[in-house]
């Protein structure tokens, strides 16, 4: 089995795969009388394909036991998605490029308090992780005619590692 170590989240290492959610960086400017900061254009959704939107969702995620036993990913063809957390606790990112025979080898990350992510349209991904506990997302993603679930099972599975 495989060992990848999951390394902190950043916008600069997550760029390849997609957006970082959170309330960095300089697009930001009050609001409501200047009592709100609005953090503005965090993330692209991406809706393509008949009789498609953008929908907004909840989820409550159970934790899988670590070290994470990766034995498939899955990607969306049709488009984006978005995981924001709705409590202040890390979960596990798990991201791979495409080859021609499929995802090629997975990159993890920690997301830290307060991130979320979005998935680029059509990028391989672990499944929804949190750490130690139940956690609950907000998630922005594609509805629409047409499939757009795709899973891979790896012949051998990766172990995926906390820092």
């Amino acid at each position: 089995m495989s060992r990848i170590v999951a390394r902190p989240l950043t916008r600069e290492n997550f760029a390849p795969f997609g957006d970082v959610i959170d309330m960095g960086g300089d697009n930001r400017y009050p609001i409501n009388g200047g009592k709100a900061m609005r953090y503005h254009d965090l993330a692209t959704a991406e809706a393509t394909g008949p009789n498609a939107r953008v929908l907004i969702s909840m989820v409550r995620a159970t934790p899988y036991e670590m070290p994470l036993k990766l034995a498939m990913v899955e990607r969306h063809p049709l488009g984006s998605q978005a995981f924001i957390p709705l409590s202040p606790r890390p979960f596990l990112v798990v991201v791979c490029h495409d080859t021609k025979d499929g995802p090629g080898e997975p990159h993890a990350f920690l997301a830290g308090p307060g991130q979320g992510i979005n998935y680029r349209r059509n990028l391989w991904h672990g499944v929804l992780t949190p750490i130690g506990e139940e956690q609950d997302f907000l998630i922005v993603d594609r509805v629409g005619d047409g499939s757009n679930l795709e899973e891979f099972h790896f012949s051998h599975p990766y172990e995926i590692h906390l820092p």
